[in-house]
């Protein structure tokens, strides 16, 4: 009897995430090897340019013991409403919404000390409890590393897109990317393709790119795994004012960066919506 009450409530939450995953044309895991490349910011801001290209996007944030979102979004007094016996996203803009347990905090600096059960429980209710409504674009921020939680995401959301790494050019971090995309492969999730991330410093003064972080090691990973290269994104002072502030960085005009990130979001859409991408 156990064992069957057990059976039923796995097929319920199975048919839960179903029912909500099937809202939602594309879906994307944004992935790092490592921490500290960039990669929620990298995820917050392609949902928020793909918000303003005039599709539906939710931002799921699975980085239970680091919740970015919604700092870097700018909204960490919102908190999600209720909605029946689920919850609705909060609202970003009228095309974006997001999703994260900072929301749910009492504090932005409260630690989360949780075993990994009771983080697949968080993520599960995150796609299947929480009322995303009809999306073009679902945007998954994920952990970095290989461990519960991308495992979780890539067995919940069976028809994922695909994987986006983020990575900088320093050697570590391009040894743990390639680890990523070990790891996308094994699971059979596509790999989108590689983020090459503080790929040069803009000088404020003069305007100039300067390699403190080398470059080029993102593109030539992705040529060594046969995956394709996104594009490179340089390290801009004003990027890391606007994160701060809680402002995107798709939103600041005359920008390198900006200039960079339109075109790797016009390759992750081409890719996701059909077609190769172009370095």
């Amino acid at each position: 009897m156990v064992e069957e009450k057990k059976k039923n409530r796995m097929e319920e939450e199975e048919a839960a995430v179903k029912a909500s995953m099937d809202k939602i044309k594309h879906k994307i895991m944004v992935m790092s090897g490592k921490g500290g490349v960039g990669k929620t910011t990298v995820a917050a801001n392609l949902a928020f340019a793909l918000g303003m290209a005039g599709l539906d996007v939710g931002l799921m944030d699975a980085d239970i013991h680091g919740p970015d979102v919604p700092k870097i979004l700018g909204i960490e007094d919102k908190r999600p409403e209720p909605a029946g016996e689920k919850m609705y996203p909060v609202s970003v803009t009228p095309r974006l919404k997001a999703m994260s347990i900072g929301f749910l905090l009492p504090r932005p600096d409260s630690a989360i000390i949780w075993r990994g059960p009771m983080k697949m429980t968080a993520i599960r209710q995150f796609i299947s409890d929480v009322d995303w409504g009809e999306l073009d674009y679902m945007i998954v921020d994920l952990p970095p590393g290989t461990g519960d939680e991308p495992l979780s995401v890539a067995q919940l959301i069976k028809d994922v897109d695909g994987a986006i790494i983020v990575t900088t050019p320093q050697d570590l971090a391009l040894l743990d990317s390639r680890k990523a995309v070990d790891f996308s492969r094994v699971l059979k999730v596509p790999v989108i393709g590689i983020i090459e991330n503080m790929s040069g410093f803009v000088c404020p003064h003069c305007g100039e790119e300067i390699n403190i972080f080398k470059y080029g090691g993102g593109e030539r990973a992705a040529t060594d795994l046969d995956v394709p290269f996104l594009g490179r994104v340089p390290l801009d002072p004003k990027v890391v004012e606007a994160t701060d502030a809680g402002t995107p960085f798709v939103l600041q005009k005359d920008l390198k960066v900006q200039e960079a990130f339109e075109h790797i979001v016009k390759n992750v859409r081409t890719y996701v919506e059909g077609k190769e991408p172009k370095n």
